[in-house]
């Protein structure tokens, strides 16, 4: 398995994909988190990584362009009619030379800029790899069970066997249940690529486990590619509803606090 380590930067280009229109909580990337825009939040730590060449934000939508561009942030537009955050990166990877393409989620304000470049050390380090992703541990069976929290099995060489919203591996003997230390790994979506390779992969169709799983990351897999997974201790706090949007802007202010911000 990959640990997390620290990198230098050689031509590492990060995306952040904002959408304005989410489904579940439509406005997000701009709503006010602590004094700033959520997706400003993201851009800042990504800034600190220490593989980043540039980070830009990828969006759709001129309010998001006009939130940011006072803040001195990078915007470029891309079509509306993408159908995943990665095909919006793909399209700005396409008119860009970098060799390696970060896809970082635009709603994880608290993403350290050390997973970053965790995820990104796998492609400095081993030309054979050409996308890597990372993991947690996920040890409460409450989460274990959510459909919402993406789990991740993978081989003895930290490659990804399969993703899934269902419970992996299932433990048949009930006597080994409790036993749950490193058995599940919570996916964290941010992924890195190198850049011929996800233009390749975004002109692929979905393939069936994609469709039913409605994880884009299995149309790799179903397709014979391979993903290095990341081990990380990043407790991984998106935010997708108003809810989690205060409890992260709870831990920021503590953090702030903490700092003397």
């Amino acid at each position: 398995m990959i640990e997390a380590m620290s990198v230098s930067g050689r031509g590492v280009l990060i995306v952040i994909p904002a959408r304005y229109a989410s489904t579940r909580f439509p406005g997000k990337m701009l709503v006010d988190l602590c004094g700033y825009p959520l997706v400003y939040h993201v851009y800042s730590r990504a800034r600190k990584a220490s593989c980043a060449k540039e980070v830009i934000v990828a969006t759709d939508d001129d309010k998001i362009l006009g939130a940011l561009t006072p803040l001195g942030v990078p915007v470029v537009m891309t079509s509306p009619f993408h159908p995943s955050g990665t095909d919006r990166v793909a399209e700005v990877a396409s008119s860009r030379k970098e060799e390696i393409i970060v896809n970082v989620q635009g709603d994880e304000p608290l993403l350290p800029p050390e997973c970053i470049d965790s995820v990104v050390a796998p492609l400095l380090e081993d030309n054979e790899i050409s996308m890597s992703t990372a993991c947690k541990p996920l040890n409460e069976w409450e989460k274990i069970q959510n459909p919402n929290i993406v789990k991740v099995v993978f081989d003895k060489n930290g490659i990804a066997l399969y993703f899934s919203r269902s419970p992996i591996p299932y433990i048949r003997d009930e006597s080994q249940r409790t036993a749950i230390k490193d058995v599940y790994w919570q996916h964290i979506g941010i992924y890195a690529y190198r850049r011929e390779f996800l233009l390749r992969i975004t002109k692929l169709p979905q393939g069936r486990l994609e469709r039913l799983e409605k994880l884009e990351q299995l149309r790799v897999l179903e397709n014979g590619y391979k993903i290095a997974v990341v081990k990380t201790d990043y407790n991984a706090l998106g935010v997708d509803t108003p809810e989690e949007l205060e409890t992260v802007r709870k831990i920021m202010e503590e953090q702030m606090r903490v700092r003397g911000d």
